[in-house]
């Protein structure tokens, strides 16, 4: 009988999206964005990986964090915001406890949740140093997990599989980032929204990375069938490891017991009311004091006849669920991975499942709970929970394929990032990209202010190739505010373009750039050259 594994891959991507203290109020929800992820996400999954390890857990997890995440979460300004926002937060939960202290089940729920906020502040300023990024490089040094690179910008690399300078270059920087970052180096390398196309492996080998991950449809559908389906890596013709991800649909988050998300009182409330969490002025902001379970919102009980203990948010009841779920997925997995042992008799099968942010916080608040639960199950059982490398100990063994075009977004082939609502952008960027190598290629030797200029036309080209922008305009989750971002990013990299062309520059406008994005600063425009 071969043994059976199981990679979890978590990604983790937020865009560039940083303001300065002067306008962080006018932008305080897209700020929040990421103060919720860290509130929600990233402090507890540090807390759940050091809870595996005080209970002699074996286990190992994968992880990608994006350039721009990580040039975040290491913004002195940003920690300071996000510190203020836990404070405002804390004073806004301490007025939730006044108000719903006549309700026994509201006020408990306001109570839980106030302390967790507390512990969250506690942890982030005293145990973790306002540095996550440090303790997450720890464990990625004691083998705990494993770390993987992706685009600079988390560009959707099939739009510019023709142009192997801009490959070359978001590559390069996601690359150094994670060495950057974490002191290490990256041997796997994610492909943003799993987006593969032909000619993308020659580049990612070519910066001698080890393996990727693709969609199951690129892994199945090539010239050359996978003899051993999804269930064992395989190689390209030039050495480049392969996984397929296998499709996962979480469709836990929708039982009734779990917390239901758009009950946020932060909706309910007059805005007087939500001092000093929304000041005046501002938009309104999710809170995360949430009352009211997926069995029904607080809204309707005022139209149904229902009783109040049917969808007050019961948190014990949701972490009991959360039990019961993460049984069922390690159950589903048990049989599917034990039935490929049975036709793979002397293969090591594998499964690999990619989980992002989203699904296991935006969706759903108890997600990763259920997350640390999956983990502890699948070691009490056969299965392994192996890290990408841990699997490839054999890689020239692996049988070669030819993989086919296709992405983990919408129906696995990109159509959400050119569509009608955001297929207008590419035209932009596509002729930024050229004009980018054509001034790599013409300025090789200068410096000085050219250099500074080149470098902050090579950040604001990359920023604008994020794949952000375009799938929030077409989700519509800030779609204006995606545009607008979009927008100054290519109209600062045309400004630096013209400069350049009639050998003027505002010296003033190029150090007030430099100092609202800050990110990458490392930068050298010379990484768009054309390779020799």
């Amino acid at each position: 009988m071969s043994g059976k594994n199981i990679a979890l891959l978590l990604n983790f991507h937020h865009p560039y999206i940083r303001h300065s203290d002067e306008s962080a109020n006018e932008y305080n929800q897209e700020n929040f964005l990421l103060f919720e992820k860290i509130t929600n996400v990233y402090i507890p999954l540090l807390n759940m990986i050091s809870n595996l390890k005080k209970d002699n857990v074996e286990f190992k997890i994968s992880v990608v964090f994006s350039t721009p995440l990580c040039a975040l979460l290491s913004d002195s300004i940003v920690k300071k915001q996000y510190v203020n926002y836990l404070n405002d937060l804390i004073e806004f939960g301490k007025k939730e406890l006044i108000r719903t202290k006549n309700s026994k089940e509201l006020h408990k729920n306001a109570e839980i949740y106030l302390e967790k906020i507390i512990e969250t502040k506690r942890y982030f300023t005293e145990v973790y140093e306002e540095n996550l990024l440090k303790y997450f490089a720890n464990y990625a040094k004691q083998g705990v997990i494993e770390i993987l690179a992706t685009c600079g910008t988390y560009m959707f690399m099939p739009h510019y599989a023709d142009m192997s300078e801009i490959l070359n270059a978001q590559v390069e920087t996601g690359l150094y980032s994670v060495r950057h970052y974490f002191g290490i180096s990256a041997e796997g390398f994610f492909l943003p929204e799993l987006g593969y196309a032909p000619g993308i492996e020659k580049v990612l080998r070519m910066y001698g990375v080890n393996y990727t991950i693709v969609p199951s449809q690129s892994f199945l559908l090539g010239q050359t069938t996978p003899e051993k389906g999804i269930f064992a890596p395989a190689r390209c013709y030039n050495c480049l490891s392969l996984f397929a991800a296998d499709s996962v649909q979480l469709e836990y988050n929708k039982n009734p017991v779990y917390k239901n998300k758009n009950s946020d009182i932060a909706w309910e409330l007059n805005s007087s009311e939500l001092i000093p969490f929304i000041k005046e002025g501002q938009a309104r902001s999710s809170s995360g004091f949430c009352y009211g379970n997926n069995a029904c919102s607080e809204s309707e009980t005022q139209y149904k006849d229902i009783k109040k203990s049917d969808w007050i948010y019961n948190a014990e009841n949701a972490l009991n669920q959360a039990v019961i779920d993460a049984e069922d997925f390690v159950l589903k997995y048990s049989e599917k991975l034990k039935k490929a042992s049975e036709l793979l008799p002397d293969t090591d099968v594998s499964v690999t499942c990619v989980f992002d942010d989203e699904s296991l916080y935006k969706k759903w608040d108890e997600g990763l709970v259920w997350f640390e639960n999956i983990i502890r199950k699948f070691t009490e059982s056969d299965i392994c929970t192996a890290s990408f490398s841990d699997l490839l100990y054999d890689k020239f063994s692996l049988q070669k394929i030819i993989p086919y075009f296709a992405s983990g977004s919408k129906e696995s082939y990109g159509e959400d990032y050119l569509s009608s609502k955001n297929g207008w952008m590419i035209r932009y960027l596509r002729k930024a990209s050229e004009r980018i190598v054509d001034l790599a290629g013409r300025f090789p030797d200068d410096t000085g202010l050219k250099v500074r200029l080149l470098n902050l036309g090579s950040r604001e080209l990359m920023l604008a190739q994020s794949s952000e922008w375009a799938k929030m305009i077409e989700t519509g989750t800030y779609a204006e505010y995606a545009e607008k971002m979009f927008k100054d990013s290519i109209i600062s990299f045309t400004a630096v373009f013209d400069a350049l062309g009639s050998n003027t520059v505002s010296t003033e406008w190029l150090c007030n750039l430099e100092k609202t994005h800050p990110i990458f600063p490392w930068m050298n425009f010379r990484i768009f050259s054309k390779k020799r």
